[in-house]
């Protein structure tokens, strides 16, 4: 079985429609196999979404490992911020591409980077939903790297598990951000740094 982290040229290709409201806006995006959470949006990407404190997005965004799209396209939906979303996986960001345009967003780039190897602008927020099973050093430099990408003042929200080393995670990054712990529910923190 390919991982979403990943390339995988010879897992067969199933698109299908899936629909969310969040925010309340109502979204449609299109996944497949070979893509994190394929069934739809998961709850912590939802839980990230509705617990991040929308007036201090800013008026630009990364979002990292963005997946078929989910974080960016909501916030661009909802804030009408300029959002630029990256991620290693081909397939996903030929979905993200196809729901950027399912859901007339606009102002929105579309970047292949493994981390931040592509990126070279810095940003006012910074979101993800770490690709945790790609490990624990992926999801460092993540984690670790936004720190180079954003603005003077500017915030990392992410998502972690309790089970997948969150309150670890939690106490290294506060050697670089100053860190927040905004909402707790059923396992899943939503963090937010600081620079």
């Amino acid at each position: 079985m390919g991982q979403y982290f990943t390339n995988d040229n010879s897992l067969v290709s199933e698109v299908r429609k899936t629909f969310a409201q969040i925010l309340e806006y109502n979204f449609t995006f299109f996944t497949d196999n070979g893509v994190f959470s394929k069934n739809g949006v998961d709850f912590g990407s939802r839980l990230l979404l509705e617990s991040i404190p929308l007036s201090e997005v800013g008026d630009s965004l990364l979002d990292v490992g963005c997946g078929y799209g989910v974080l960016g396209i909501v916030l661009n939906k909802v804030l009408g911020v300029k959002v630029t979303m990256c991620d290693v996986n081909r397939r996903a960001l030929g979905l993200c591409n196809k729901n950027i345009a399912e859901n007339r967003c606009t102002d929105c780039q579309i970047v292949e980077s493994n981390c931040y190897d592509n990126i070279s602008l810095k940003y006012s927020t910074i979101i993800t939903n770490p690709p945790i099973r790609a490990g624990k050093v992926i999801v460092y430099k993540i984690l670790k790297e936004a720190k180079y990408h954003l603005k003077p003042g500017g915030k990392l929200f992410f998502v972690i598990r309790k089970e997948q080393g969150a309150k670890s995670i939690i106490s290294d990054m506060k050697e670089i951000y100053n860190v927040e712990v905004l909402e707790r529910k059923k396992g899943f923190f939503i963090i937010k740094c600081t620079f």
